[in-house]
């Protein structure tokens, strides 16, 4: 079994909390990551397992072995009887772990039932640091889901294509998503084909015959799944007007090129949106990172009506840093320019150019880097 970055952030929170939820994308490796932590396992998704859970409860709340409870999201008659177990022993740590494909903010019940009484900590799809630099290539075509190919299968990109069917027909409608699945799948599609771009809900809308409102609700539910990003713009007190829409990734790079029709590395390169591939796929690695290691951060982009741009940028703690992102293999000095000029604007103390160079350029607060050198130095910044 890889070892998963967030493996050490889940002990440590286990340590300080009743309860900590690990939340992420379906088949990101949730589970097999839960049970190599060790406890009574349930997955409530299946009516004999919450009749099993439920007869077992009272002796399980008075043993000393932890819960580990999968999908705990489609049970939420479950969050009530947590809060009472938890309250009547407050002080016992690491009593529950709950696994979760949706975000908090599609499970009301932990924000009216458990706050205050657990941790949450987010699991993404394989990492570069977790399947080693000499698998990058693969890991931005595949994508990270353990089952999608990163991992030498021959299943990419039909794994992807099924995941996001079957998210469409099954999970998402018992999320709550009012959507048909075709609509679902037709949104998945141009959000695919508009990846890396400011977000324009209207124009979205009249393709799909839906109102903007609409379609913005749909965006929270794929949002709310691990499906989509949406990225932030930074707002600061600037002479220059800036870009006040988020811009909207699809997270896993293996299902943008899965929905994209892309089959090999080939066909990706002499891709229209292969620039917009890479840049999405290097912010998703780098607050996949930093989410893994429970360093806190703020993500936004920077964009000047005028133009100038930073890809990514970065508050952590004190610190800001530029990120520009370039598909090649060395930055010109033009480039280089460009990002310091974006960066100058933005007030970023550090600013990197990232591309797949060979051979990095790094000084104390700039250079040219490759991922894995800015996935180090954004680390140390914010440890």
């Amino acid at each position: 079994m890889k070892r998963r970055a967030a493996a050490k952030l889940v002990r440590e929170r286990l340590a300080e909390n009743p309860a900590v939820a690990l939340l992420g994308p379906r088949q990101s490796g949730k589970t097999t990551l839960a049970r190599s932590l060790g406890g009574a396992y349930f997955d409530v998704e299946q009516p004999g397992e919450r009749v099993r859970l439920d007869l077992e409860w009272d002796d399980l709340i008075r043993g000393r072995r932890r819960v580990v409870i999968d999908e705990a999201q489609s049970w939420p008659e479950l969050f009530p009887r947590l809060r009472a177990a938890i309250d009547a022993e407050r002080k016992r740590m690491g009593r529950f772990l709950l696994l979760g494909s949706v975000s908090p903010a599609l499970m009301r019940e932990v924000s009216e039932s458990l706050a205050g009484r657990l941790a949450l900590v987010e699991l993404s799809p394989f990492l570069l640091g977790e399947v080693g630099a000499a698998s990058s290539q693969r890991l931005w075509l595949t994508g990270g889901f353990p089952d999608g190919g990163v991992l030498g299968s021959k299943r990419f990109p039909r794994w992807q294509r099924d995941y996001v069917t079957l998210l469409a027909q099954r999970d998402l409608p018992a999320w709550g998503l009012p959507a048909r699945p075709q609509v679902t799948e037709r949104l998945l599609a141009m959000l695919a084909a508009v990846h890396g771009q400011v977000w324009n809900a209207s124009r979205l809308g009249q393709s799909l015959g839906l109102s903007y409102h609409t379609v913005g609700t749909y965006l929270d539910f794929l949002s709310g799944a691990y499906l989509v990003r949406r990225l932030a713009p930074f707002s600061a007190n600037l002479s220059k007007r800036l870009v006040k829409s988020p811009k909207v990734y699809l997270r896993d790079s293996g299902v943008l090129h899965a929905t994209l029709g892309i089959a090999s590395r080939d066909e990706l390169l002499r891709h229209p949106l292969a620039g917009a591939s890479f840049e999405g796929f290097v912010i998703e690695q780098v607050l996949g990172h930093l989410n893994a290691r429970g360093l806190p951060h703020e993500a936004f982009f920077f964009r000047t009506s005028d133009g100038h741009e930073l890809d990514l940028l970065l508050l952590l703690g004190g610190e800001s840093v530029g990120v520009e992102i370039k598909l090649a293999a060395s930055a010109s000095p033009e480039d280089v320019a460009k990002l310091e000029k974006a960066a100058d604007l933005a007030r970023a103390q550090h600013r990197y150019l990232v591309c797949q160079t060979r051979r990095p350029a790094l000084g104390a607060k700039r250079g040219v880097v490759d991922l894995a050198g800015l996935l180090r130095r954004v680390t140390e910044l914010a440890s």
